[in-house]
């Protein structure tokens, strides 16, 4: 018996052994992910692959399987730990510098960290002249490009700036570009790597923006310009070691990118004219439909998610009107924009609370979005379906029976007795009388009225009212200029006075387009918020400009487009 009880206790002691040993974290396995800065780049051009760990490796790394692919032109590690509410946690990473050896759409191979290895990843690596034309001045140059270079009105142009330098610069400073009539927005911040031209190494910037071009003909975006100070080689022959070295202030400029912006494809049949690369419409449930309860909301939420557009130019959703025993509170839309390398993408996300009245089935009608796929050249019809809804009684409730509208008999119409005093009916008919006496005088005297007004025309007020208007824009201009706030917000009020009634900064803010809206919001927050800080009225007049075009395209009949839809 002592044997057997000694025999059990080793085996659970055994058993107990395994399971811990199973568990211990350095049998599992590290997760080890893999990244790169960029998804396509250029042959003889650098990028970054960025290893992540958050547990500790089996071991160090083994980038050999890089090479057969991939040039490898430095490495960094880095430790990141923390401690928060009593749980530790640990990230490393090992970033590598590498250039491509060939063309292709490569794929970064796993790795071996000891046992554990590491995701695959893939970049597209081009082509590139190696006979690159480069300037007189080439240690430091800057070109453009524009893709495409003949668009679709409103549709995305991207606009991209590299800035190659052999020479070390400091205090630099680049404008933005301009073009009128259109929406430019910057996407995401730079991206800096280094490039082999003609066997010579450059650093490389690299700056995208996103433009809108508002209408169609030849458009012509103006050069970009950079100062900045150049760190020469040589010191002077004075003055010691210690001295700042020497810089001269150097200057160069892109070349003019034009624009054929091509108006509304004639065959598209949409009522408003919405260009993007991609788009998707769906719904989403708070609840079950199929069994919603009587009196008790349930959320419809739709989302319209866009890729090369802005969302200003994404169309209101739920336009069509329920049933009147289905109750509808819409709730204000959600709009969003995300800016990266490969353009802007829009979000428009409307919720709509859903109450029956009565048991029974509801139908939602389709909604459709068309829009021009500006990559195939064809109109698309975004759709969600057809949607019926069933409500049911709650819980521990008979259901009301709503009776149908039917003729009611006159015997069976309930009987109904009013009381009155006597004499009551008499005086009833004396004061209609006095009513329909008193009725025709006042219909006189409104006509009378009416044809004097016809006869003593109005003299038109809308050439000092566009004077009054233009006197508010230039005052606001100069204000923006000059970086004064409080004459900006003056010649504001003045404007929004005119042009739409409105007497605050927030009232005129709700009647503009998203950009404006959010610069006018943005400068009543610098003048009455509780931090003092500096505003540059730049962009505040670069909105309203835009939004002053907005408004002209949609009242010209030329280019024949719909109005950017009001936020």
């Amino acid at each position: 018996m002592r044997l057997l009880k000694l025999l059990t206790a080793t085996s659970c002691q055994a058993t107990l052994l395994f399971l811990l040993l199973l568990n211990a974290p350095w049998l599992s396995a590290a997760e080890i992910n893999v990244a790169v800065d960029r998804s396509s780049v250029n042959l003889n051009e650098s990028f970054q692959i960025t290893y992540t760990a958050t547990d500790s490796p089996d071991d160090d790394p083994d980038f050999t399987p890089l090479e057969q692919d991939f040039e490898i032109l430095g490495q960094s590690q880095s430790t990141h730990s923390s401690w928060i509410n009593g749980t530790s946690s640990k990230t490393i990473q090992w970033v590598l510098q590498v250039m491509a050896k060939h063309a292709g759409n490569l794929t970064v191979p796993a790795v071996q960290f000891g046992d554990d290895v590491s995701q695959t990843a893939t970049v597209q690596v081009t082509e590139v002249a190696a006979n690159k034309d480069l300037p007189v001045d080439s240690d430091l140059f800057m070109e453009v490009e524009a893709s495409p270079e003949d668009p679709y009105v409103q549709s995305q142009v991207l606009y991209t700036m590299r800035l190659y330098r052999k020479v070390e610069i400091s205090q630099a400073s680049l404008n933005e570009p301009e073009l009128a009539d259109a929406v430019i927005e910057k996407l995401g911040d730079d991206s800096n790597y280094s490039m082999q031209i003609n066997g010579a190494d450059y650093w490389v910037t690299e700056r995208k923006y996103a433009i809108f071009p508002q209408k169609s003909g030849r458009m012509t975006i103006k050069p970009l310009e950079l100062t900045a100070q150049v760190v020469t080689a040589t010191r002077p022959s004075f003055g010691g070691f210690f001295n700042p070295r020497m810089t001269k202030t150097r200057r160069v400029a892109s070349r003019t990118v034009a624009l054929d912006v091509k108006p509304a494809a004639s065959s598209f049949t949409g009522q408003h004219w919405l260009p993007a690369e991609q788009l998707q419409l769906n719904q989403e449930w708070s609840g079950d439909i199929e069994h919603m309860k009587v009196g008790e909301p349930l959320t419809r939420t739709l989302k319209l998610l866009a890729k090369g557009t802005t969302v200003s130019q994404l169309p209101e959703l739920s336009t069509a009107k329920t049933q009147d025993q289905l109750k509808s509170y819409p709730d204000q839309p959600v709009l969003k924009e995300q800016k990266n390398g490969d353009g802007v993408i829009a979000l428009r996300e409307e919720k709509i609370a859903l109450i029956p009245s009565k048991e029974g089935g509801y139908k939602l009608p389709a909604i459709e979005v068309p829009w021009f796929n500006t990559g195939t050249q064809q109109m698309e019809i975004a759709t969600i379906p057809e949607t019926t809804i069933h409500a049911v009684a709650a819980a521990g409730e008979a259901a009301a029976p709503v009776p149908a509208k039917a003729p009611v008999d006159a015997a069976a119409r309930p009987e109904t007795v009013e009381l009155s005093l006597p004499g009551q009916a008499r005086q009833t008919n004396i004061w209609l009388g006095v009513s329909g006496f008193l009725a025709v005088g006042w219909l006189a005297t409104l006509i009378y009225f009416l044809s004097r007004r016809r006869a003593q025309k109005p003299v038109p007020q809308a050439a000092a009212a566009e004077v009054n208007l233009n006197d508010s824009i230039k005052r606001l201009k100069q204000a923006c200029s000059d970086d004064d706030a409080v004459a900006a917000k003056e010649a504001l009020l003045d404007w929004g006075r005119q042009k739409f009634d409105a007497t605050n900064l927030g009232a005129i803010a709700f009647c503009c387009d998203a950009r404006l809206r959010d610069e006018i919001q943005l400068l009543n927050q610098v003048l009455y918020g509780r931090d003092a800080r500096q505003w540059q009225g730049k962009r505040l007049f670069q909105a309203f400009s835009e939004n002053k075009a907005r408004e002209r395209i949609a009242q010209t009949s030329d280019s024949g487009l719909e109005p950017l839809y009001r936020l």
